[in-house]
């Protein structure tokens, strides 16, 4: 019995390592964010998810662009992708919304 709590256990460490470096962004403002970020990278992270939706994406730019020119310069973007979510409104309609990643890294 034992050996299936360690397999839980397991399996759920694998997930927290994968959704831990990731700031999602949404209407804070966007110091809350770059603050998440920062820590991120001074926790010991080598790479740090931007995630944002619709409205919010704008301000995902702002936060990597403080966090590249004000904070930490030697972090570079690495990775940038964008696509289209659909999502189901309070009334049943679904609805496409922009969404962003933007990835940074630590250069090697």
């Amino acid at each position: 019995m034992s050996e299936n709590k360690l397999e839980i256990k397991d399996k759920n460490e694998k997930n927290n390592t994968n959704e831990e470096n990731v700031v999602y962004v949404g209407k804070k403002p966007a110091m809350n964010y770059v603050l998440a970020v920062v820590t991120q990278f001074n926790n010991g992270m080598k790479e740090v998810t931007i995630k944002a939706r619709g409205n919010a994406i704008s301000r995902a730019v702002d936060v990597k662009e403080i966090v590249i020119n004000r904070f930490l310069t030697d972090i570079k973007e690495s990775t940038i992708k964008t696509s289209s979510e659909e999502l189901t409104n309070e009334d049943g309609t679904t609805s496409k919304v922009s969404a962003i990643q933007i990835i940074l890294g630590k250069p090697i």
